[in-house]
């Protein structure tokens, strides 16, 4: 209940989080070019409109951005065999299974709940971990939907995703405008979106990193073999390294067991994930204690 009542709590702020920021942007737009109050109403409109969109269908954007695809039983036998026997150790219903088509190993869950949630897992990730690690993988990502994760992190990777969108279009439109006054107006809004879309990535950051903590603690008890969690972490990690993935979201990083894009000084900054020695040593005193 506890575990229920956090993710409600945190799904809420960030609905609100983002409402707060549309009704800001609104005002904004409306001090230069118009009434702030009916700019205001008007996007407060867009913001609930969106955040009904988005608690429908951003688990849906999320498979779609990655061309993942729900396989069935027949088709990959024993990713479902491990998927509905840990499912059913860890007392959720068994989820739906997807594989995305990338070769660099990785995987994440989404979904709105344990009884929609979706497991995916690269092609990659078969091809190069064994059963045990494969195990430990699908661990992490069912303590995520256990623990209620998948929704307020799935929301948070689409809506940071489209205010990074926005922002792109308000400074396209004011590099291009002819207008000085207008251009002016139009760096000033882009601004306002460039800082919904940080706000909204320190939001997702607030939820990503201790999460990772617990999704990791969560594999490691309920396989009992940590060692495996820790052995495919750094195959991943190493394998993100020799090739990254570059025509993925950056927004969406949060939702993978290991960060799958290049880092560098900015990623680091905003990273959405712990670092792989801190999880590697939070796993060690979790296996001290098991045996």
């Amino acid at each position: 209940m506890a575990w229920t009542m956090s993710a409600v709590l945190r799904t809420f702020a960030l609905f609100a989080v983002l409402t707060l920021i549309f009704i800001g942007i609104g005002y904004l737009i409306g001090f230069f070019v118009g009434d702030p109050t009916i700019f205001m109403i008007i996007f407060l409109s867009i913001a609930l409109l969106i955040n009904i969109a988005v608690y429908f269908v951003s688990d849906k954007l999320v498979l779609s951005m990655y061309r993942a695809r729900i396989v069935s039983e027949s088709e990959a036998p024993k990713l479902h065999s491990i998927v509905e026997e840990l499912a059913s150790d860890a007392g959720i219903p068994k989820p739906k299974v997807a594989i995305v088509p990338i070769d660099t190993p990785n995987a994440f869950a989404t979904g709105r709940n344990p009884k929609n949630a979706v497991v995916a897992v690269t092609e990659g990730l078969l091809r190069r971990l064994n059963d045990r690690e494969l195990r430990a993988v699908i661990g992490h990502e069912l303590g995520h939907i256990k623990h209620r994760d998948i929704l307020v992190m799935t929301v948070a990777a689409t809506i940071t995703s489209a205010l990074a969108i926005g922002a792109r279009m308000f400074l396209w439109n004011a590099m291009f405008s002819r207008d000085r006054e207008d251009s002016s107006a139009l760096i000033i809004m882009f601004l306002a979106a460039l800082g919904a879309a940080i706000a909204a990535t320190l939001v997702k950051l607030a939820i990503s990193r201790q999460r990772e903590y617990y999704a990791d603690e969560f594999s490691a008890k309920l396989t009992g073999r940590p060692r495996d969690l820790i052995s495919a972490l750094i195959k991943i990690s190493d394998s993100v390294k020799r090739r990254p993935l570059t025509d993925g979201n950056l927004a969406t990083a949060s939702l993978f067991i290991v960060n799958p894009f290049r880092g560098g000084t900015l990623i680091n900054l905003f990273s959405t994930h712990p670092p792989l020695e801190k999880r590697i040593e939070n796993l060690k005193k979790i296996e001290g204690n098991l045996y």
